[in-house]
């Protein structure tokens, strides 16, 4: 017998409900210092884009611990424009980088992404008015794409190379936000493209010198810093 959606629900949230309490027994107990370290103020190493897939979650990828990152996370690892809309993505932006001070700043897509897909066959989205009318951020993506790519038909690597294309055009909106901007003049600050592939957990990062994703030790070793494919404001 197929338990009933209201029960289904009660057990999704008795899991959640379960973890927390596995956390506050088994974690927190063992790293109160960090804690209380942490209720002093923050200090992360980067602000880290990127999807709201269910299935990325950005500290188990790069193994960092609370404080460590700041995240900002929405369908498509999109960054709209300075000034397309003033919201929450501009405000975390201004805040990581003018408040916080953050060094790095990462634009992470990954494989089999949904917004990307949407972005492909925009029929499919024609019933979720707020996610066409967010996908126009995308736009430059989009059009890269059925310009650029017409020789690519297959759907398995029209919606890797769509995935790609999109970190590089959300850096480039990410450079029109005037915190960033001015940190990049100043030399405090540096992008990276990522692309994570989550059924075989590899991360392959933009390399701007050779034009083209690497695994994404090489591509850090080899250039540090992605903005050089990116034009001067």
């Amino acid at each position: 017998m197929t338990a009933s959606p209201f029960f289904q629900e009660l057990s999704s949230m008795q899991k959640l409900v379960d973890g927390i309490h596995a956390f506050q027994e088994n974690y927190f107990d063992s790293h109160k210092v960090l804690f209380e370290r942490l209720a002093q103020g923050q200090q992360p190493l980067a602000l880290f884009i990127t999807c709201s897939d269910s299935r990325i979650d950005p500290s188990l990828l790069t193994q960092t611990q609370p404080g460590e990152l700041f995240i900002m996370r929405n369908a498509g690892n999109i960054v709209p424009p300075y000034g397309a809309a003033l919201g929450g993505e501009a405000a975390t932006i201004e805040f990581a980088v003018a408040a916080l001070k953050v060094k790095d700043v990462i634009v992470c897509g990954h494989s089999h992404c949904g917004a990307m897909n949407g972005l492909l066959h925009p029929e499919m989205v024609t019933e979720l008015p707020a996610v066409s009318s967010w996908l126009t951020h995308a736009e430059a993506t989009s059009r890269i794409m059925k310009e650029n790519y017409k020789h690519i038909t297959d759907e398995a690597p029209r919606l890797t190379a769509t995935v790609e294309e999109n970190v590089l055009v959300q850096l480039e909106n990410l450079r029109t936000h005037p915190s960033v901007a001015a940190a990049l003049a100043r030399g405090e600050l540096k992008l990276h493209g990522w692309v994570y592939k989550f059924e075989t957990g590899q991360v392959f990062g933009y390399n701007a010198a050779k034009g083209q994703y690497l695994p994404v030790e090489q591509a850090t070793a080899d250039a540090r810093d992605v903005s050089a494919r990116l034009p001067s404001i």
